[in-house]
């Protein structure tokens, strides 16, 4: 599936630095990234929606105050990223190995960036966003979207997560790769 010109161009605004820029046109490539730039949506749309609902793990980056990233698997059953709506997603964070890295990043510098990949289908989506942490009890509205019948973990906070920026990447160098779920289905 090939990419949509159309959707999620903003994210140059946050990812094409100075510095970046210069390497673009250093290599012949800046030409095509302006005009990447000058097709900015700046909201989820129906495929963006359809395919984060459709995702059983991301990886998210934050950042300390040190200035150091951090990278994290998350995982849940598929549908546990919920889209709030056209700029908003949130998931539970269960209770897990209890560093809390990317809560006190998030904390901290209030920022995030996703992937979500679809292995199979060869597709992944990045998107970057602003950050917080919210107690179930603060807001129970927030809560009953990001709770998961059925699923046994505990909840200890919410992320909510406010995007600013999107994009489909490239699916040139995806493995595409199966779970066990999806193999069993192929099988029958």
């Amino acid at each position: 599936m090939g990419r949509n010109p159309d959707r999620g161009r903003n994210f140059t605004r946050y990812a094409f630095t100075p510095t970046v820029k210069e390497i673009q046109s250093e290599h012949g490539s800046r030409e095509a990234y302006e005009r990447m730039e000058a097709m900015a949506q700046h909201e989820l749309g129906a495929k963006e929606r359809r395919f984060i609902s459709e995702r059983d793990s991301f990886y998210m980056a934050t950042v300390g105050n040190n200035g150091w990233p951090y990278v994290q698997h998350r995982g849940g059953p598929p549908g546990f990223v919920r889209v709030v709506d056209d700029n908003t997603m949130a998931f539970a964070d269960f209770r897990g190995n209890r560093q809390y890295v990317s809560t006190g990043n998030v904390i901290d510098t209030r920022r995030a960036a996703m992937i979500f990949v679809d292995y199979p289908a060869r597709q992944r989506l990045k998107v970057w966003a602003n950050a917080a942490i919210v107690s179930p009890d603060a807001d129970p509205g927030l809560a009953a979207i990001v709770s998961l019948e059925g699923y046994d973990a505990v909840v200890e906070r919410i992320f909510r997560l406010e995007v600013v920026a999107f994009d489909w990447n490239c699916p040139q160098h995806i493995t595409p790769r199966y779970t066990l779920e999806e193999i069993e289905a192929l099988r029958i």
